[in-house]
């Protein structure tokens, strides 16, 4: 796995590539993706992140979260309940959502990759990529309503 300072340079690199300056703001907020762990939303960064950046706007934060993603430098994740969560990990993974509690778990799923797609998505166009989000009960949960 690699160390975040590792992480942080590749981000640092990747943003300088794609002519973005290198903001307090998109540290920031690239800072705690890397080290959350419950893919927050943008109002759960904004509230973590006015301790350390109390100028830092939600609009900034939105904005922010929308220009990494189009640059592949976070990956951004749909919910149920149409809710944007972000998380700093851009290589392939999956995600388990539990639909109580809303917690999110990624999860490796190698043969995954490996399955062929069926021929109507092939004659689709280009796939660039496969995830699967899986949504249930997670043990706690469960554990919660015996």
């Amino acid at each position: 796995m690699e160390s975040m300072a590792h992480r942080r340079r590749c981000f640092e690199i990747a943003c300088r590539k794609a002519g973005l300056k290198l903001t307090p703001q998109r540290l920031g907020i690239y800072r705690e993706l890397l080290t959350a762990r419950d893919h927050p939303t943008a109002e759960a960064l904004h509230r973590r992140l006015r301790t350390t950046l109390p100028t830092l706007s939600l609009d900034t934060v939105y904005r922010t979260l929308a220009t990494l993603t189009h640059h592949g430098l976070i990956s951004r994740l749909e919910t149920k309940e149409s809710l944007a969560r972000f998380e700093a990990v851009v290589e392939p993974h999956h995600h388990l959502i539990c639909c109580q509690c809303g917690k999110i778990m990624d999860f490796q799923w190698p043969a995954m990759e490996e399955i062929s797609l069926p021929d109507e998505i092939r004659t689709w166009g280009r796939v660039d990529q496969k995830s699967v989000v899986l949504h249930g009960i997670c043990q706690a949960c469960l554990s919660e309503s015996i």
